[in-house]
C-alpha cells in the first residue's frame, strides 16, 4: 500500500508546485518591483506612490493569511491552490490594461488573494505532506522557484519592456499567457491524489507537533514571527526600491539595473537551495541565524563612511558585491523561515501556524515597502531609508536567537511567558 511519502507521483506534485510558485510569486511581487521605474513614468507618480501597489499586495496578504491557513487545514491544500490560481489568472490578464494607479491598486489587492491561496504557504504545506526524508532540500528547491522567477522573468520580458514600440504592458501580457500554460493548466490537471492514501496524506492535517493554541503561548512563535517580519521588512524594502536606486541615484542604465536586480535573485536561488540542503544536517534555527547575518552584511555593503559622512556607494563593483551577498542572505532567510516553523512546531497545525507567521511577516514586508518608498520621496535619496533597512535586519538576528523548538508539553511550559 503506497502512502504519500513513497508514491512516485510526489515528484509530479513537486514539479507542479515549483512551477506554480515560480509564476505566482515572481509575477505578483518581483516583476512589478523591477518595473517600478517604468510604472512611475507611465502613471506620473513618485517612488512612494508606486510602492503602495506592492504594499497593498503584502498588507492584504497578511490580513488574509490566517484565514487561508485555516482553510487549508479544513478543506485541503489542493482546493485552495486552485482557487488561488483562478484569482491570479484574472489579475494577470487585467494587469496590462490598467489605466490608472488606482486600477493598479485594485489589481494588487486581488493578487494578495491569489498569493495566500497559491503562493508559498500552501505549497510548503503540500510539499511537507508528500516528503518526509529530505524535506529541507525539497522546500529549498520550492523556495528557489521564486528566486529563479526574479532572475529570469524580468530579463525575459526586458526586450519588450525596453522597446518603445511595446513596453511593460506587452511584457506583462506575455507573462500572463505563460502563467496560463505553465501554472494554471498543470495546477488543475495534475494536482490530484493518485490514491486514497495519498489523498488522506495531503488533505488532512498531520498529527505530529503542537496545536495552534500551544504555539501561541510560546515565546518561540513570537520570536520567529518578529524575526521573520524584520527579515521581510528588509528584503522587501530593498527589492522594491533597489531598481529605482540603481537607475536614479547610482546612474545605471535600465539594462544594467535589470541585470543587477536579476543577480540578486540568481544568488537568492543558490542561497535557497544551499541553506535548505544544509538544514538537513544542521539545526534549522542555527542555519537561519547564519543567513540573517549574511543579509545584514549585504545591507552594510551599500554604505560608504568618509570624512564623518555616511553615503551610498555608486561603485559598480561594490553594487555587484552587494547584489550577490544580499541575494545569498535573502535566499537563505526566505527558506529557513518555513523550515524553522516545521522544526519548531511540527505538522499538526502547520497551516494555521504558518498563517500566523505569514500574517506577521507580511505586515513587516508591507510596512517596509511603503515606508521606505515614502521616505525616499520625502528625503530625496535612499541614505536614511536604507539605514533603517539595515537596522531592522540587525534586529532580526536578535529575534532569531530566541527561537527554541517545542517538542513536548514540558518544552512548552518552560518556554511560555510567565
Amino acid at each position: 500500500m503506497n502512502t504519500a511519502t513513497d508514491n512516485p507521483y510526489r515528484w509530479t506534485i513537486a514539479v507542479v508546485a515549483v512551477s506554480i510558485y515560480f509564476f505566482t510569486n515572481g509575477m505578483a511581487i518581483f516583476v512589478p518591483q523591477n518595473l517600478f521605474p517604468r510604472l512611475m513614468e507611465d502613471f506620473s507618480v513618485t517612488a512612494g506612490v508606486i510602492s503602495r501597489s506592492a504594499g497593498i499586495t503584502l498588507l492584504f496578504g497578511a490580513l488574509l493569511a490566517p484565514a487561508a491557513g485555516a482553510l487549508i487545514d479544513r478543506f485541503g491544500v489542493i482546493r485552495i491552490i486552485r482557487v488561488g490560481l483562478a484569482v491570479m489568472l484574472v489579475c494577470f490578464a487585467a494587469y496590462p490594461f490598467a489605466q490608472s494607479i488606482q486600477q493598479l491598486y485594485v489589481i494588487h489587492a486581488g493578487l494578495a488573494i491569489g498569493l495566500v491561496c497559491s503562493g508559498l504557504m500552501p505549497n510548503v504545506v503540500l510539499i511537507t505532506a508528500w516528503f518526509q526524508k529530505g524535506r529541507g532540500s525539497m522546500i529549498g528547491i520550492l523556495a528557489a522557484g521564486s528566486s529563479l522567477a526574479g532572475a529570469l522573468l524580468p530579463l525575459a520580458i526586458s526586450p519588450l519592456v525596453l522597446n518603445p514600440n511595446y513596453g511593460w504592458r506587452w511584457g506583462m501580457g506575455a507573462l500572463a499567457i505563460a502563467f496560463f500554460l505553465l501554472a494554471f493548466i498543470p495546477g488543475f490537471l495534475l494536482l490530484r491524489p493518485v490514491s486514497r492514501e495519498a489523498s488522506t496524506a495531503i488533505d488532512t492535517a498531520p498529527v505530529d507537533g503542537v496545536t495552534l493554541h500551544a504555539a501561541l503561548r510560546s515565546i518561540t512563535l513570537w520570536a520567529l514571527a518578529l524575526g521573520s517580519a524584520c527579515l521581510w521588512f528588509s528584503i522587501q524594502s530593498m527589492n522594491s526600491q533597489i531598481t529605482i536606486f540603481f537607475e536614479q541615484e547610482a546612474a545605471l542604465s535600465p539594462q544594467r539595473a535589470t541585470l543587477l536586480f536579476s543577480l540578486i535573485f540568481w544568488c537568492s536561488f543558490f542561497g535557497k537551495f544551499l541553506f535548505g540542503a544544509v538544514s538537513d544536517f544542521i539545526a534549522k534555527r542555527h542555519v537561519m541565524k547564519i543567513a540573517s547575518v549574511i543579509l545584514l552584511i549585504g545591507c552594510l555593503l551599500l554604505f560608504n563612511y568618509t570624512n564623518g559622512e555616511l553615503s551610498l556607494t555608486t561603485d559598480g563593483r561594490r553594487l555587484t558585491l552587494f547584489a550577490a551577498v544580499f541575494g545569498l542572505g535573502f535566499g537563505g532567510c526566505f527558506t529557513m523561515i518555513q523550515l524553522v516553523a516545521v522544526e519548531s512546531f511540527g505538522q499538526r497545525s502547520l497551516g494555521k501556524i504558518l498563517g500566523v507567521i505569514v500574517f506577521v511577516d507580511s505586515l513587516g514586508a508591507a510596512l517596509g515597502t511603503v515606508l521606505i518608498g515614502q521616505l525616499r520621496t520625502s528625503t530625496g535619496d535612499y541614505v536614511v531609508p536604507f539605514l533603517i533597512v539595515t537596522a531592522v535586519a540587525a534586529l532580526a538576528i536578535v529575534s532569531v536567537t530566541m527561537i527554541k523548538p517545542l517538542t513536548s508539553s514540558k518544552d512548552l511550559s518552560e518556554s511560555a511567558p510567565r
